[in-house]
């Protein structure tokens, strides 16, 4: 089996240090000149790589929703502002922003989050807002009331979308659910269970996976995700894999699980996206606590 490019990400955190931005210059696996920790202070990053070349950071932060950053060489960031408003009166969601995910779809952008414990979409014309709420609950249709975190979406070569999100239904447990053509409807008939924390590294503060994100190279799925509680010094990430997403039949990868762990200075590593650079390399970018003994505002770092 091709050990993902998942050997690369494995290599690149393992080279990671916390000092300076020299020190980073030096390294292999870090994009040349990328100053770790990245200078904004997010959890839960995710990071669009858009048509325009421009790379946009999104993540929690704000009590009432989320602001955007953007860079041209993932060096030199400029702020975007807040991108969404949440918490007025014409709105559902009123507080915990959690985990924003941006995606160019059609000729709108599509935004995927969590509010109040429940999914969210909020659409926009442009990568930088302003984003609109669309419609209510997301899983309103198949869960009512039911609380849902952390939206993921992953387009399938054939067009194909699919929600990766977090229910509460043993700990915190992944489930998948297949999207209509307007990728934001969940389909009847096509919610499945992904996995939930069994391992022992998984097990270490709470019974939680979350974060998921979804990489596929060739005819392999990798689902990745973070387990144990965030506040935990353990929060790490590891990965299952799938030959077959629409049966959801994933197999955690134990071998090499988990593969961005606590380290060399950093702590509390995970809630990560995938994303490939300019050059064509597959990069992560996961947030870690502020030090060993405070967790916020927490740091980003880009491997």
């Amino acid at each position: 089996m091709k050990r993902f490019t998942h050997l690369c990400i494995i290599l690149a955190i393992t080279l990671l240090g916390t000092a300076s931005c020299s020190l980073f210059e030096k390294k292999p696996g870090i994009p040349s000149n990328v100053c770790n920790p990245l200078p904004m202070k997010l959890g839960d990053p995710f990071l669009l790589h858009a048509s325009n070349g421009r790379y946009y950071m999104y993540g929690t932060s704000l009590a009432d929703g989320f602001e955007a950053f953007v860079s041209d060489d993932l060096i030199n960031w400029e702020s975007c502002g807040q991108v969404y408003h949440g918490g007025d009166s014409n709105q559902w969601c009123k507080d915990c922003f959690w985990a924003p995910e941006v995606y160019h779809v059609g000729n709108r952008y599509i935004m995927y989050y969590s509010a109040n414990e429940h999914l969210y979409a909020a659409t926009s014309l442009k990568p930088t807002g302003p984003f609109r709420q669309y419609g209510s609950y997301q899983m309103d249709a198949l869960l009512g009331d039911e609380k849902c975190i952390d939206s993921h979406v992953f387009f399938d070569d054939d067009g194909t979308a699919y929600l990766f999100f977090v229910r509460f239904t043993d700990g915190n447990c992944i489930w998948q659910v297949q999207l209509a053509d307007d990728y934001i409807t969940p389909v009847e008939g096509t919610l499945k269970k992904c996995l939930s924390a069994t391992e022992s590294w998984e097990l270490k503060r709470g019974k939680v996976t979350e974060g998921p994100n979804v990489y596929k190279n060739a005819s392999r799925y990798f689902l990745t995700y973070s387990a144990n509680d965030y506040q935990s010094q353990d929060y790490a990430v590891g990965y299952a894999l799938s030959t077959n997403i629409s049966q959801a039949r994933w197999t955690k990868m134990s071998s090499y699980s988990p593969f961005l762990h606590r380290w060399n200075g950093l702590y509390g590593t995970g809630h990560h996206s995938l994303f490939t650079d300019k050059e064509g390399k597959l990069r992560i970018v996961f947030h870690a606590h502020k030090s060993e003994s405070e967790i916020h505002p927490r740091a980003m770092y880009i491997a």
